[in-house]
């Protein structure tokens, strides 16, 4: 749509994804990246220090963590190779595929582990001492994983204005699974920094080592959640979730505001990745010409609607006049 090709298909941002969000997606990861790679170090060592079954479950849960943004970067790498004869709608389903793997090595890697060891810590109790080396090191923990939430949560709440929703459900409903993924994770990692801290706290003060066995499990359940939650979302839209009514109502009001387009009487919006859409609609185009001359314009229109920057690819048909024209969002 040549009238305003810097805008989302809808107006006032209203289109379901963010569009100063593209340049920022890399640097959200690998921030998380650098973060969990030095905080999962860190808690190694103090783990083996203090012998403490929350440390151990939250340097499990780093090192998922750490694993996972390779993940997210190879998604963010391969999802933005640009369509060809092999692969006709792009390949921006990739990052939902590389997604999903994040999200099992989550479950596997943090969830199964750190909840494997808080039951053997039940069963077979060690001692933990040099509290002390725990502390400092969940605290800078917290700090390092606050700076990549700050940088994950910055770039949500700038997507939720341009789309006049909230940061959470910005987050919730985002066709960027990389967004969603270090958003959840590293929100995850600040709740399970807090319940380590308790349980070792509590096995300090009453000398008993159920409280931190029992940290090590509650933080695996957490990322268990977690990964269920990323699994179900990445699952979605890879099997074909549909667009927002008020997504879909922006861009037919777009396409009805096109000046070759008369009215439309269908509209089909389908995700093929990250902030991508493939459009297929029934126009009745303005005027009464010959066919070839028909032709002709309604193959110019579709690449008015190409131009735009989230449409990977759109196919018009025309309308016959005795179908009605389509109404949304009333």
């Amino acid at each position: 749509m040549k009238q305003d090709t810097t805008s989302p298909p809808g107006e006032n941002g209203a289109a379901e994804d963010e569009q100063s969000s593209g340049g920022e997606r890399p640097l959200t990861v690998i921030i998380a990246f650098v973060a969990n790679l030095l905080v999962a170090a860190a808690k190694t060592v103090a783990a083996l220090i203090t012998g403490s079954a929350s440390m151990t479950a939250e340097a499990a849960h780093s090192w998922a963590d750490t694993g996972n943004q390779i993940f997210l970067l190879i998604a963010e790498r391969k999802s933005r190779r640009r369509r060809d004869r092999t692969h006709p709608m792009g390949y921006g389903r990739e990052a939902y595929v590389w997604s999903m793997f994040a999200a099992f090595g989550l479950f596997t890697a943090g969830a199964v582990v750190s909840i494997t060891h808080g039951i053997q810590q039940l069963l077979a109790p060690e001692p933990a001492s040099d509290y002390g080396i725990a502390y400092a090191v969940l605290g800078v923990a917290f700090v390092l994983e606050g700076i990549s939430f700050t940088q994950a949560f910055r770039q949500a709440r700038a997507a939720g204005r341009e789309r006049g929703t909230t940061t959470l459900e910005s987050v919730s409903t985002t066709s960027n699974p990389t967004l969603r993924a270090v958003f959840a994770e590293d929100a995850a990692a600040l709740i399970g920094l807090l319940i380590a801290f308790v349980g070792i706290f509590l096995h300090q003060v009453t000398g008993s080592p159920l409280p931190d066995a029992v940290g090590s499990i509650l933080v695996g359940i957490l990322l268990g959640v977690i990964a269920v939650i990323l699994i179900d979302r990445n699952r979605r839209f890879l099997v074909g979730q549909a667009v927002s009514p008020e997504l879909l109502a922006a861009v037919a009001k777009r396409l009805n505001g096109h000046a070759a387009i008369e009215r439309i009487t269908y509209l089909h919006l389908e995700y093929v990745g990250p902030e991508r859409l493939y459009l297929v609609a029934a126009v009745d185009l303005k005027g009464d010409r010959r066919e070839h001359v028909v032709a002709v314009a309604l193959r110019a229109v579709e690449r008015d609607i190409e131009d735009h920057e989230r449409i990977e690819e759109a196919v018009l048909t025309l309308s016959t006049p005795d179908e009605p024209t389509l109404t949304v969002g009333e």
